[in-house]
This record gives C-alpha cells, structure tokens and sequence, in this order.
C-alpha cells in the first residue's frame, strides 16, 4: 500500500463561504468508486480538518458524505467574522490550501 494525493483522487477540492461566521470546503471525487472508498475509510473526518487548520475539533461544525455528487463536505467556524478587521478573504475561496496537502494510504490504481 502506498500514499496517494488527495489530488489523484479528485476533480475539485474548493473552499467557500459559508455565511459569515463559516467555511466550507467540498471535495468532489473522481468516480463512485474513489468516493466510496474513502467514505469507508473515514479518513477525512473531524480530527483531520481540525489538524491541518490548526483549531480544536470543537470547531469543526461538520464533515458530511454526499453520495450523488460523489463528494464530501467539510465546515468549520471561521477564526475570524467575514468583513470583520483583519479578515483577508470575504469569500473563503482562497481557503483549500491546507487540503491539498493529505495522503490518503491506497492499493491498487486510480
């Protein structure tokens, strides 16, 4: 078994607002069968988004599989408000960056 990027396995990894007191971020798999093998897996989960945003999981407001769109969704409270002094990214598109950086441990090819 090897590590793999996150990035092999997806064809979008984003990050949003969420209202101005949230940021969501989506990962969209590849196929159904990517998406379903990391749903069993469980190794995106609540520990793993506090971990790489460096906040306590009690941040960490949800992390939900979405079968028909093949894609996982991830939200957590903003450490700082949208607009408020500070706050450099309104929209919370410039967010994922953290994301890009998993490995998920995979056989077999993608």
């Amino acid at each position: 078994m090897k590590n793999i990027s996150i990035t092999e396995l997806t064809n979008v990894i984003r990050s949003k607002n969420a209202g101005p007191y949230e940021l969501t971020f989506d990962f969209i798999f590849k196929n159904e069968d990517i998406f379903n093998k990391i749903v069993q897996m469980d190794v995106i989960n609540e520990e793993l988004i506090a971990k790489l945003y460096k906040i306590p999981v009690e941040k960490v407001i949800s992390v939900v599989a979405y079968k028909p769109a093949k894609a996982i969704k991830a939200t957590i409270i903003r450490p700082i408000a949208a607009g408020d002094l500070g706050e450099t990214d309104v929209y919370g598109a410039q967010q994922h960056g953290p994301l890009l950086a998993i490995e998920i441990p995979w056989e077999g090819s993608v």
